[in-house]
C-alpha cells in the first residue's frame, strides 16, 4: 500500500496522525500517511519525532523510500537512544508524528534558492545538494567565466520579487513531450505512475521536482554564492549559502 506523502501538497505540514502498516527488516516504520520528505533528489530525510498511542517517542533520523518507484516510506529511529529501548509497534498501531520543523524549513528554503540558481545559469544541471545551511549544483559548462558577485546578484533580484512557488501535476506523457522541462542530467523524476510534479516559480523557473519548497521566493531571504570548483573538464560546482 503506498504512503500518503502529504508533504508533495503542503510542504509546512508539520505533524499528522497515523497507521502503522508494516516493519521493515532494517527497523524502518512503513505509514499510511506522513509529513516526514523521504531523501531523494539530494535533499535528505526529515528528522523527528513519532508518538505511539500509549504516548511513548521514538526519535525518527530519517526517511527513506523502500522502492524505486518512491511511493513507500520508512521512517528509521535513531540509532543514538542513550541506551533506551526503541518502544515496540504493532502493525495497525495509531501512531503520531512530527518533523523538526526548524530544519526543514532551511532545506525549503535552500532548495527553492537552488532552483533559482538553475534559472540563473541555464545550463545541463549534473548533480547536487540541499543542506540546511547552504546547497550546491553541478553545471554541465563548457567554458567557466562565472562570476560570484554576478550571479549572487541575479539570485537577490529574483528573491526579490517574492514570486509564488506552486506545484502542479502532469503526466508522464506530457513530460515525455516537453523533454526541456528536465534540468538534471544525473537525476531523473520518477515515471511510472502516470503523473509527474512540476514545480513552478512565477515568471522565473519551471521543472519536475518532488523536494519541498517555500510558498515565496522572498522567503529565501538573502544568499550568497560562495564558491565556484571546477569539476571535471565540463563541470562547474556552485555553492551557495545564507549570507
Amino acid at each position: 500500500m503506498p504512503t500518503d506523502c502529504l508533504f508533495r501538497d503542503d510542504s509546512y505540514l508539520r505533524d499528522c496522525a497515523a497507521t502503522v502498516l508494516s516493519l521493515t527488516p532494517e527497523g524502518g516504520i512503513v505509514l499510511d500517511r506522513t509529513v516526514f520528505y523521504a531523501a531523494s533528489g539530494g535533499q535528505p530525510g526529515d528528522c523527528g519525532v513519532l508518538t505511539t498511542a500509549a504516548g511513548e517517542k521514538i526519535a525518527i533520523e530519517t526517511a527513506v523510500y523502500t522502492d524505486a518507484m518512491k511511493t513507500e516510506i520508512a521512517h528509521r529511529p535513531a540509532k543514538d537512544t542513550g541506551g533506551a529501548a526503541v518502544p515496540a509497534l504493532a502493525v495497525g498501531e495509531p501512531v503520531t508524528i512530527a518533523i523538526d520543523w526548524a530544519l526543514r524549513h532551511r532545506r525549503m528554503r535552500i532548495h527553492t534558492a537552488l532552483h533559482l540558481l538553475s534559472a540563473v545559469l541555464p545550463y545541463a544541471v549534473t548533480g547536487g545538494s540541499v543542506g540546511d545551511q547552504d546547497g550546491r549544483l553541478d553545471f554541465d559548462i563548457p567554458d567557466a567565466g562565472l562570476d560570484k558577485d554576478e550571479i549572487t546578484r541575479k539570485l537577490a533580484a529574483m528573491i526579490a520579487t517574492d514570486a509564488a512557488v506552486t506545484s502542479r501535476w502532469i503526466t508522464d506523457d506530457e513530460l515525455a513531450a516537453n523533454p526541456a522541462l528536465v534540468k538534471t542530467m544525473s537525476v531523473k523524476p520518477p515515471m511510472g505512475t502516470g503523473r509527474v510534479r512540476l514545480i513552478e516559480i512565477e515568471n522565473l523557473d519551471l521543472q519536475p521536482c518532488g523536494g519541498t519548497h517555500v510558498a515565496r521566493t522572498g522567503e529565501i531571504g538573502a544568499v550568497r554564492v560562495t564558491q565556484i570548483e571546477k569539476k571535471g573538464k565540463l563541470n562547474r560546482r556552485v555553492r551557495i549559502a545564507f549570507a
